[in-house]
Parts: C-alpha cells; structure tokens; sequence
C-alpha cells in the first residue's frame, strides 16, 4: 500500500497490518510468561490454566501484545515503502481481536526532499584584519591593571583613586527584586564603573566607619537584577587601600611569562588580538553563508526536528542561568510557553541549516575519518580527565558519537563553502 499523503511534504501516513498468525504466536508466548509468574487462589504458582490466564489477564496481555507487534511492524513497512521516520508514530484506528490480523494506522513526519541549489556561488565576506599599536597598548594597561598590588592606608581618610574594601546589604526600596549582599568587596572612589552615590557618601570615611545610603540605578544597567530600581544600602568600611600599578618596563615582562622584554609581550598581544579577530571574522563569515544558503533554498522542514531544535537552545539557555546562580525556583517561575515560542524563528533556521549542510557534504564526498574522530576524542578525554576508551564507550551508549560525527562533518562542510568562497 502507498503511503498516504497529508498536506505537508514531510508528513506521511501508512496501514499497517500484522498477520493473525503472528498475533496469536505473541499472545501464547505471553500467556506462558503469565503463567510461570502468575499467583492466583487455588492453583500452584506454574500451573494456572491458559484458558483463565487469557481470561483474567485480557487487557495486560492485549496491551502488551500491541506494545511488542506496533513498533516492529511499523519500521518493517516504513522500510518497504522506502520511508525513513524522523518522528515518533502517532497511531490511530487500531483493530485488535482474536483471530482476527492486527490493524493500525501510523501518521509520522520524514525528511523533504531536498535539491540543495547555488552553493558554489556563495561568496563570503573577508575583510582585512588589522591591529593598531594603540590597541595593543590598551590591551597592556588592562594586563597590568591585573597585576596591581593593594595597600593599606593608615594615615589619612579616603580620598579619589582610593579603594575601599566593604561588606554590604542592599534592599529593594520598592519591595520588588532580590536582596543584595556582598563581603570583601573593593568600590574605587570616583571609578568609572563606581555608582556617583557610592562615592558621595564613601568618600572621606575611616576603617571601621559604617553608611546607610540609596542607589538609583538607571534602566539600562547591565545588572539586569538592579536596571531600574532603587536599592537602599548599608555599607561597612573594613580598610582603605591604595592601588599600585607595576612599571612598564623589562622586568614586569619577564614576570608575565617567558619573555625577555616588554616588546616581546607586545608582540603576543599583537598577534592573539589578530588571531582572535580573524576567527571572530570566519565565524561570522561562515554565519552569512548558511544564511545565504538557507535563504536560496527554501523548504519545509519536520516539525519533530524543529520542537527538539527548541529543546535543545532551552536546555543550554537554562543551563547558562543556573551556572550564572539563578536559583531553580526562579527558573521554575519562567514561562516557557513563551519561551518556546521565541526560540522557534532561530530553531526552524538552523534545522535547515544542518540539513543543508548535510546535503552539501553529500555532494562533495565531505566525511569524517578514522584519525579526525580520534582526534576528537582524544582531545575531549583530556578536558574530562577520563581515558579514551571510556569516552568513547559513553558517547556510543548514548549516541553522542553519531552527534560528535555529525558537528565534524559540518564543520569541515563550512570550512569547504568559506574557502571555496574565495
């Protein structure tokens, strides 16, 4: 029988039907499982009738006979009519009755044809990468900004340019948002970055001296937690320090590492900033040829694909806000209907992508070898501290060595677009 075809190209719909003779050769393999297992009043355990077995067990037995024959014959005539599920089955009219064949409809979702188009046309952005000596110099004060030392201040009161080491508790004027505490933190007075009433009220204190002040923070503060509010603080002054910075010169060199002049880290600069650049670059690069090739190639896509695609971005957006410290009740709180729903533009884009790109590599004989995949693992068994061989043996348990594959190939799909590109 032909599969049916519902609207969308990737939904399919097939009957299935199991002989009867196999249904009663599963139904009598149960009812002997029942029977060595079964304890009913007035029969020996192993020695219960069949005929009350099938009886008294009907709806287990029934259930368990669907459960073992559906899923079996449904890849069986998925097979035979060429048809490769990406979905689990939804099956419908199901007709199951002794001596009677058992019988069933299976609706579930394929992949598009797909005849990817213009891929050699693409053309990727390459612009000239360039690094100024002012740059590099702004990267070396940020350096030594890092290797500051700290000084106690005894004889005078706090001035700007000074630090103040502090423990503090902030509330919320209005009642709304978390509570703030912190110890052993250092507020530059006057800094950049310091909040004016910070400065206002802490400039001119001694160790010991304590200040209840409040803080208007404006809406666009990056601390999402206190844009827009009005914090009330409590502040208690445990020292003054003096911040010193180290000289510039051969010497500071030689303790960052193994240079022999301020040059020579300069030059390191130089070349990490122009590394790093040229890879933000190629990313971005490769970003806008997928785009361009989703784009040029438009087709609908499983909705069973898309739905894990939005699990999948959920799943590493909520496991960056629990390592951030928000806490499991506030992501409970969230509303992820919502959520799901503003993830599905993206998620619709990158299944075409992947599928795309898989195309592509099809068509270029792109693969992945034997030594790329032991590269692979090798490298991940030294980020886990874990040897190779039970790296390996836990990405083929859960399938993460397909998945490893399928990220390699894509790369070096990208890798031959971005070059061939030139």
């Amino acid at each position: 029988m032909s599969p049916a075809e519902i609207k969308e190209s990737t939904k399919r719909e097939i009957a299935v039907e199991v002989p009867a003779e196999e249904v009663v050769r599963q139904t009598d393999a149960l009812i002997q499982k029942y029977q060595k297992l079964a304890r009913l009043p007035g029969f020996r355990r192993g020695h219960v009738p069949a005929s009350i077995i099938k009886h008294r067990f009907a709806e287990d037995i029934k259930t368990e006979v669907v459960e073992a024959l559906v899923p079996r014959y449904f890849r069986q005539e998925a097979q035979k009519q060429g048809l490769t599920p990406v979905s689990q089955p939804r099956v419908t009219d199901l007709h199951i009755h002794d001596g009677e064949p058992l019988k069933f409809k299976a609706s579930f979702e394929v992949l598009p044809e797909i005849k990817v188009e213009g891929y050699r046309e693409l053309r990727a952005d390459k612009p000239e990468i360039n690094v100024t000596d002012a740059e590099v110099d702004e990267a070396l004060a940020s350096v030594r900004e890092q290797h500051a030392t700290f000084s106690t201040i005894e004889d005078r009161a706090l001035q700007d340019g000074d630090f103040a080491q502090v423990s503090l508790d902030g509330k919320p004027t209005a009642g709304e948002g978390q509570p703030v505490h912190m110890d052993e933190v250092l507020v530059e007075i006057g800094g950049k970055n310091t909040m004016p009433e910070f400065t206002e009220h802490l400039r001119g204190v001694s160790a010991g001296d304590e200040k209840s002040f409040d803080v208007v923070y404006p809406a666009d503060f990056s601390d999402e937690r206190l844009a827009g509010k009005t914090f009330s603080y409590t502040v208690k002054v445990h020292s003054l320090k003096l911040k010193t910075l180290p000289e510039l010169n051969d010497d500071f060199a030689k303790e960052l590492g193994e240079f022999t002049s301020l040059e020579d880290v300069k030059k390191q600069i130089h070349e990490n900033m122009e590394t790093e650049r040229k890879h933000r670059a190629e990313h971005e690069a490769k970003d806008k040829l997928v785009a361009e090739l989703v784009k040029r190639n438009d087709f609908e896509v499983p909705e069973s694909l898309v739905e894990h695609q939005i699990y999948l971005r959920l799943e590493r957006g909520l496991r960056a806000l629990a390592a951030q410290g928000m806490r499991q009740e506030d992501l409970k709180k969230m509303d992820f209907a919502r959520l799901r729903a503003g993830q599905k533009d993206q998620a619709v884009q990158e299944v075409k992508a992947a599928l795309l790109l898989d195309k592509v590599a099809e068509h270029e004989k792109i693969g992945v070898s034997d030594e790329e995949l032991q590269r692979e693992l090798d490298s991940l068994a030294k980020q886990t501290k874990q040897t190779v061989e039970a790296v390996r043996a836990r990405l083929t348990r859960d399938g993460g060595l397909d998945r490893m594959k399928d990220r390699i190939r894509n790369e070096k799909t990208l890798n031959f677009l971005y070059h061939q590109s030139a």
